[in-house]
């Protein structure tokens, strides 16, 4: 994977014109759309507060570009459920009704434009406890291949623990999450602060090993999405009451 590739103008829903979209629509070329959320929050002393977005959006841009010009990455959901990190000022938080009543709407509005196969990919573990409890009913609503999951979990446990000191991942800004910023945008780690906050876990990290889990990921999250699209990985819809 190269960082330096920013070329992004048939990758990213927003760059594309509503004749462009609709041509490749309409040609078949589209197969699968990735939804990246996140959340903008504290990250400890040394990362920066969009740490948890601007991750999940490397990784679904990059995964796309594996695909190219099968799947679309629409606009992340940069505010998350962060209730739990409000005491530290800065933090942005969205309740879960609200957060999941737009979720939803983009998911629809995805699906109404002709995806059948969408991907919520997640950047933050706030979010994983209300899509699930919702999931099922989300997949009822729309009847399509409608995934949802953490991009850490796609990373195998054999890489992660060939690449991480503490044996820990995704942690909160600790090593797997400062190895990341490191390797794909180290201007958000602050080296001063590593050293003088309590939690030292930070100081394990390398970019060279976050590299190594950012290029796996990657390769993981392009081969769920090729699934979704070939038919091997699809959802089972929750049967509905009688």
């Amino acid at each position: 994977m190269s960082n330096s590739h920013s070329d992004t103008s048939e990758i990213l829903l927003p760059k594309l014109t509503r004749r462009e979209f609709r041509e490749r629509m309409q040609a078949g070329e589209l197969k699968a759309c990735i939804i990246p959320v996140a959340a903008t929050e504290q990250h400890l002393e040394h990362l920066a507060m969009e740490h948890d977005w601007r991750s999940v959006m490397l990784v679904a841009t990059e995964a796309a570009r594996l695909l190219s010009p099968e799947v679309l990455v629409a606009p992340s959901m940069n505010i998350g459920i962060s209730e739990h990190h409000m005491r530290h000022p800065g933090t942005l938080s969205a309740l879960p009704g609200s957060w999941l009543s737009v979720l939803f709407d983009t998911i629809r509005s995805m699906h109404h434009a002709g995806f059948n196969n969408i991907l919520v990919l997640n950047g933050h573990g706030g979010n994983i406890a209300p899509c699930l409890g919702m999931w099922g009913q989300f997949q009822q609503r729309l009847e399509i291949n409608l995934h949802f999951e953490s991009y850490w979990n796609l990373l195998p446990e054999e890489v992660a623990l060939a690449n991480l000191k503490t044996e820990r991942w995704p942690g909160h800004a600790q090593e797997f999450e400062t190895a990341f910023a490191l390797a794909a945008f180290p201007e958000n780690v602050r080296q001063d602060a590593m050293q003088d906050q309590e939690d030292k876990e930070p100081l394990e990290a390398t970019a060279e090993a976050g590299q190594k889990m950012i290029d796996e990921i990657v390769k993981q999250v392009a081969g769920y999405v090729s699934g979704m699209i070939d038919g091997t990985n699809t959802v089972e819809i929750p049967p509905f009451h009688p």
